[in-house]
């Protein structure tokens, strides 16, 4: 799924070369940072907290994890964005699952696919883009 290009966090040297080195824990929690900032993150994150269904599973309080730069499934490219996010609460732990893309650099993120997989492989769909022109989408 990982298009011409794109490299995951793994590859881009950020994590391998840098985050092995001791002390460089600072720059790896900066890069967290950055992820956990940009849009991609934070629209995820934003459907996860207003979906019933979801947050019934999870039970409350919600908790969203550190990323695993070093899982290969992390990436993000110039157009595209695929993000595990480690998620729990007080019922259940799972993943939530990241499909973002934009049409070109400097151009706004959407979501296109998010959905919760809980620990016990439960499937959640947390939403799905619907619609051409990639601006509408719905929680499923």
């Amino acid at each position: 799924m990982q298009e011409a290009g794109g490299q995951c966090l793994w590859e881009q040297g950020s994590f391998s070369t840098v985050c092995c080195m001791p002390g460089a824990l600072p720059l790896c929690i900066t890069s967290f940072k950055f992820h956990s900032r940009a849009l991609y993150y934070k629209l995820a994150v934003e459907q996860l907290q207003s979906h019933p269904e979801a947050q019934e599973a999870l039970g409350t309080p919600l908790n969203i994890h550190y990323l695993k730069l070093i899982d290969r499934e992390n990436f993000v490219d110039i157009a595209d964005a695929q993000l595990k996010i480690p998620v729990s609460g007080s019922k259940s732990e799972g993943l939530l699952y990241v499909h973002s893309s934009r049409s070109g650099p400097f151009q706004r993120w959407h979501l296109d696919k998010v959905f919760l997989e809980l620990k016990d492989g439960q499937r959640i769909p947390v939403f799905k883009l619907s619609g051409e022109n990639g601006d509408e989408g719905k929680k499923d």
